[in-house]
């Protein structure tokens, strides 16, 4: 599922396409992506009709577009939803599911998503931030981040660090890739309970997530297939610069150990045994 540097790198790439153009129509071609608007996806394309974009806008995970109505299309990308950016007429791809055309008669955004997790819904009163998603954490790309708080946060949780740093109403943004590289580069265990830990490591760990986001995000991300592409359907190329995540076998580029691959909440965990062991009070 995208992370923040890869929604960031959508919601980049929209602002050009979108910020000041006025919607023509909408087409809903399969109903599923505009589920969670409960009117329907008729009332989806009527109250588009004729608004115009602001800037997009982005909370961790979550992507939103603004209306200069106040309101907003708040978007989410699921496991393989793509903005594309197109001219008019181009061919559909496989799995477009939502278009967008404007105005101006210039190139048109679609929603493509393949397994259709992902979605759009329509925010009253969301342009600045919808209501559906208040209760998400700043990241720490937010100017009003609050590491304090943040740290504060996760030390409460008393439960495994990994755990904390992917609870999304602690801190924003992080993900299972970004997770295990932020532990590895700050040698910590993921299952380290929180609660042992000091807040200047704390705020170290979430210095190394901001770190290791920042260096991905400046080459388009981490794309491991063509579900996630950019709105020009390009890959992003941080897969590269992975130390632990996805390379178990692998030598450790510290000490050279194999890393290891764990189960882990369904998904699985990466590290290296010499340079991240299991700690004395872990919770798992």
């Amino acid at each position: 599922m995208p992370e923040l540097p890869e929604v960031e790198v959508v919601r980049r790439g929209l602002v050009g396409f979108l910020t000041g153009r006025t919607v023509e129509t909408v087409e809903v071609l399969h109903p599923r992506p505009v589920r969670r608007h409960a009117a329907g996806p008729e009332d989806f394309v009527s109250r588009l009709k004729g608004q115009v974009f602001a800037e997009p806008a982005r909370r961790g995970k979550y992507l939103w577009l603004p209306l200069t109505s106040g309101d907003a299309v708040l978007t989410h990308l699921g496991m393989s939803g793509q903005f594309r950016v197109q001219p008019v007429g181009a061919p559909d791809e496989p799995h477009l599911r939502v278009r967008f055309r404007f105005a101006d008669g210039g190139g048109e955004v679609r929603f493509v998503d393949q397994r259709m997790f992902g979605g759009l819904s329509y925010s009253e009163g969301g342009a600045e931030l919808p209501a559906e998603i208040a209760h998400i954490a700043r990241d720490p790309f937010d100017p009003l981040f609050d590491p304090e708080l943040a740290t504060a946060k996760i030390r409460r949780r008393r439960t495994g660090l990994k755990r904390a740093l992917l609870d999304q109403t602690a801190i924003s943004g992080i993900g299972n890739i970004y997770a295990d590289e932020a532990l590895w580069r700050a040698k910590l265990h993921y299952a380290r309970a929180t609660e042992t830990l000091k807040p200047l490591q704390i705020r170290g760990i979430l210095e190394q997530a901001h770190a290791v986001m920042a260096e991905a995000l400046t080459v388009g991300g981490t794309s491991f297939d063509a579900l996630y592409v950019n709105v020009n359907g390009e890959s992003g190329y941080f897969e590269r610069g992975l130390n632990v995540y996805g390379q178990e076998g692998s030598p450790c580029p510290r000490d050279g150990r194999p890393i290891r691959r764990e189960p882990f909440m369904n998904r699985s965990s990466y590290r290296c045994p010499k340079c991240q062991p299991v700690p004395r009070h872990v919770r798992w």
